[in-house]
């Protein structure tokens, strides 16, 4: 069974989401989210090395995302070339323990990338977090993508839905 948990053909449905760059620790990359009138939603902008920068990333606001038995995480997608992360929050805060999982979308075509539960692995600020509990899919409050990894110059990533798919 499916459960989407972001329709992007809505144009509301990019209100509930924002941009956290690295910005927050003195680098210029920017990105933002915004509806497409094709009916989805795009996380595009520039990630820059200057001041020690290097990522981009969009995270919806806190809400009950959470789904009891959630094998895989399911985006309809448009890559660019480039690599992504979902990342998976399971509390209100900024910051704190997030889980990842790597994105390879193909450029130029719309495809759906399945990223298994059981792959997303905790992190703070890009680094292991070997001793955190494994990621709870019932206590989701959080979803956002990111882009980093020496990645710099422009990108795009455009995004038809996010959805789970459950035992």
């Amino acid at each position: 069974m499916t459960a989407v948990l972001f329709d992007f053909s809505d144009p509301r449905s990019v209100a509930l989401w924002n941009p956290i760059d690295d910005g927050v620790m003195g680098g210029v990359s920017r990105s933002r989210f915004r509806h497409d009138p094709a009916g989805h939603a795009v996380f595009a902008g520039h990630v820059s090395f200057e001041n020690n920068g290097g990522f981009a990333s969009v995270r919806c606001q806190p809400c009950d995302l959470g789904r009891k038995g959630v094998v895989a995480y399911l985006l309809e997608v448009r890559g660019d070339g480039k690599r992504y992360k979902l990342n998976l929050r399971t509390d209100n805060g900024f910051d704190g323990v997030n889980y990842q999982a790597r994105l390879e979308a193909p450029a130029a075509i719309w495809t759906t990338c399945r990223l298994a539960s059981a792959d997303f692995l905790p992190s703070w600020r890009g680094r292991p977090v070997p001793d955190a509990a494994p990621l709870d899919t019932a206590r989701l409050r959080q979803i956002g993508l990111m882009i980093a990894d020496r990645q710099e110059g422009p990108f795009a990533l455009a995004v038809r839905s996010i959805a789970v798919e459950i035992a």
